[in-house]
């Protein structure tokens, strides 16, 4: 018996195999638990056993592969084997001449989910927080258990690609529906008994690709229908990749090429694409960050030792705008009670409207019901008397960005709040210690930056004053969990981290469109990059006249400390649109024009842009736009760790992509620096600043890290 799978057999002759991987928290797909399916194989063979049901002891079935195991994997040939070793097993699995059911109790993805479809059947518990699916491609990897190769034969290429490629999570009730598991169950013991029951059914049961006269439902890479499909995807997956994810490209590769093939061939096939996407500084880069970085925070990497971890029962929200109506959702979503105030009470209902419109939807789609949406609803109760905060253990205030409004707002909650009350606010620019002064309580005070729009954004940006007490990060750092939501800390300073040098991506394009470069190659650059939007979109939807607002604010703040304001180049491109009228999206027009029906996308970019600022008769290469708003990013985020805003690198890394949507790909604007190498970070940020100006200019930590040869750790 295998520590990884325990076997029972029982009087009917059905064989139970068990996963429960010693010393961890979940099923990983690895030796020991391929050893543990193996010995189970060999069980399976006795003449004595019927069939196989595979189930799992913990919470979950199986979470997929060992991402430990293969960050120390140095030459193809080591996951080329693994790969090819998991096969062997689950093809002994499948041609056993045997029945054998996976009784999935939770989550089943990536290996975990080839380890089911090497079943004759899968059973799955109806939960709708239970996800199957193939995510490997969200770090670059692919499925390297035979998945590229089952899933076409077991529910056509399209879908498989669509499973594969695009790694979404898949709900039992979809699962059934497209053919990927063959029944759902109400609960455990059910879930046992229809897979005894299946077995009974299909006494000799063989998978349909083994069959003789199989055939891959839609046909397979040759049938017309599938040829014609296979003809835009991949101009449909460079549209939205920009070729900077080869694990899109092996996928799609490995599906048409290995349905082309025999089975086993195609395993074969799979192997050696799978050992191309693991040895790519793609899928290093995002198994660093996404995986290893991002796990470690969530774990308390950032928050202070030694405090015990608090949920709150209570939080106040002030404002009750498109924010801090956000805000309210989403913890009330997590079971806090919500106080929501606004100055009249017409502006709180409407700020609570908002979770109703959202609720409203999702009862609408069937994703929750009438009774969760009142029960959601009733945890929010919007007002506009500040007496109603009594009794919150925090405040959040997501009022106008403005200091003195903000004051007021905190002097007026800090009098009826208890001692022991946390108060944070949702700014994204003015630094804490300064707004920490209204309050009686400095070291209770503290910045959590939401970004919009909160019920959807992954990230908060926590920001630490200079008498902000490790309690109250403390505090502050578990209700950001308590919501859902993945927490970076940073060090008070103006722009914090996140909007500064997300400032710094804008601004760049903006800079670029004053040289004369042309508008359309620099939004092409952005998305080339790997940026989420281009530049000039993003600052229209920004809006023009926020960044305006910004930088005067800015100015002012440097001239009280005596210090010299240094313009970006780009900002006078802002205060010229600005002066037009031009401030962005809510005005319909910025540097686009919005809103236009005979434009798919509602947008166009503004023709009297070319008046305002000609294009040059000679245009850079695409390639130094590229470099241009990728280097400032990343020089930013060092000077940032340089000066002590971040506090470590995982927090810049994560914060970059969850926060402003930074290039997946590279595993965040540190990491960036880790994956081109510091010398060659160095050469080319010197090259830029002789072009471009002093932004460039390597920071302090490229060159430490150049001259000693080191990483950012």
């Amino acid at each position: 018996m295998s520590e990884a799978v325990t076997l029972q057999l029982s009087e009917d002759g059905i064989l139970v195999a068990t996963m429960d991987l010693a010393g961890r928290p979940m099923n990983v797909v690895g030796d020991a638990l391929m050893q543990g399916i193996a010995a189970a194989c060999e069980k399976l063979a006795d003449p004595a056993v019927k069939g196989m049901i595979l189930s799992s002891a913990k919470a979950d079935f199986c979470a997929g592969g060992d991402l430990d195991r293969m960050s120390r994997w140095t030459a193809p040939d080591e996951p080329f084997e693994a790969s090819m070793a998991m096969k062997k097993v689950l093809r002994a699995l499948e041609t056993q001449g045997k029945p054998v059911v996976a009784a999935i109790n939770g989550h089943a993805l990536g290996g975990g989910l080839e380890i089911a479809l090497a079943c004759h059947a899968r059973i799955v518990l109806d939960e709708p927080r239970l996800k199957l699916g193939q995510p490997e491609v969200k770090l670059g990897l692919l499925p390297g258990g035979g998945g590229t190769q089952r899933l076409p034969r077991l529910l056509g290429i399209q879908q498989a690609l669509q499973v594969c490629a695009e790694g979404a999570d898949i709900a039992p009730e979809k699962a059934l529906a497209m053919g990927l598991v063959t029944a759902l169950a109400k609960d455990r013991d059910e879930l046992m008994d229809k897979a005894r029951a299946w077995i009974a059914e299909h006494p000799r049961a063989a998978q349909a690709w083994d069959q003789p006269r199989f055939r891959i439902p839609g046909g397979d890479s040759r049938s017309p229908a599938v040829v014609q499909m296979l003809a835009i995807a991949p101009s449909i997956a460079s549209a939205r990749s920009w070729g900077n994810y080869p694990a899109v490209t092996h996928i799609m590769s490995c599906i048409f090429e290995g349905c082309l093939l025999d089975f086993d061939a195609g395993c074969t096939l799979e192997s050696r694409y799978f050992a191309a996407c693991v040895m790519s500084q793609e899928s290093k880069n995002m198994i660093n960050t996404l995986w290893f970085q991002l796990n470690a925070i969530k774990k308390g990497a950032s928050r202070p030792a030694g405090i015990e971890r608090r949920k709150v029962g209570r939080v106040g929200v002030l404002g009750a705008g498109m924010m801090g109506a956000a805000i309210a959702f989403v913890a009330a979503k997590a079971g806090i009670e919500v106080v929501l105030l606004d100055t009249t009470q017409e502006q709180a209902d409407k700020g609570k409207a908002y979770s109703q419109n959202l609720l409203d939807k999702a009862v609408k789609k069937g994703r929750s019901t009438p009774g969760k949406r009142d029960a959601l609803l009733a945890r929010i109760r919007a007002g506009t008397d500040f007496a109603l905060l009594a009794g919150c253990e925090l405040v959040i205030e997501a009022v106008f960005e403005d200091r003195a409004v903000k004051a007021e707002v905190t002097k007026r909650a800090e009098a009826v709040l208890g001692s022991d009350a946390v108060f944070a606010s949702n700014t994204s620019t003015l630094p804490i210690t300064g707004l920490a002064q209204a309050s009686p309580r400095p070291a209770s005070f503290i910045g959590l930056h939401f970004f919009s729009p909160a019920d959807k954004m992954p990230l908060v940006e926590i920001i630490v004053g200079k008498a902000t007490s490790d309690a109250t990060l403390a505090r502050a750092f578990d209700f950001v969990l308590q919501i859902g939501k993945t927490p970076i800390v940073v060090n008070d300073s103006r722009g914090f981290y996140t909007s500064r040098v997300f400032a710094t991506y804008v601004m760049e394009g903006i800079a670029m469109l004053a040289e004369g470069v042309h508008p359309r190659s620099i939004e092409v650059a952005g998305l080339q990059a790997g940026m989420p939007m281009p530049p000039l979109a993003l600052q229209d939807e920004v809006s023009l006249s926020l960044a305006l607002i910004v930088a005067e604010q800015t100015r002012k703040d440097l001239a009280a400390e005596g210090k010299a304001y240094d313009e970006h180049p780009g900002m006078a491109v802002v205060r010229r649109l600005c002066e037009l009228g031009r401030v962005g999206r809510k005005a319909g027009k910025g540097f686009y024009d919005w809103g236009l029906d005979d434009d798919a996308r509602g947008k166009r970019l503004w023709s009297g842009l070319a008046e305002l600022y000609p294009v040059a008769p000679e245009q850079p290469p695409q390639q130094e736009l590229i470099d241009r708003l990728m280097f400032v990013q990343a020089n930013e985020a060092l000077r940032c760790l340089d000066e002590g805003v971040l506090r470590s690198v995982a927090d810049g890394n994560i914060g970059s992509i969850f926060g402003w949507g930074f290039a997946p790909f590279h595993g965040g604007a540190l990491q960036f620096v880790n994956a081109i190498g510091a010398d060659a970070f160095v050469a080319r940020a010197r090259e830029l600043a002789a072009r471009h100006g002093p932004r460039f200019t390597p920071a302090a930590g490229a060159l430490r890290a150049a001259q000693t040869g080191s990483r950012l750790e």
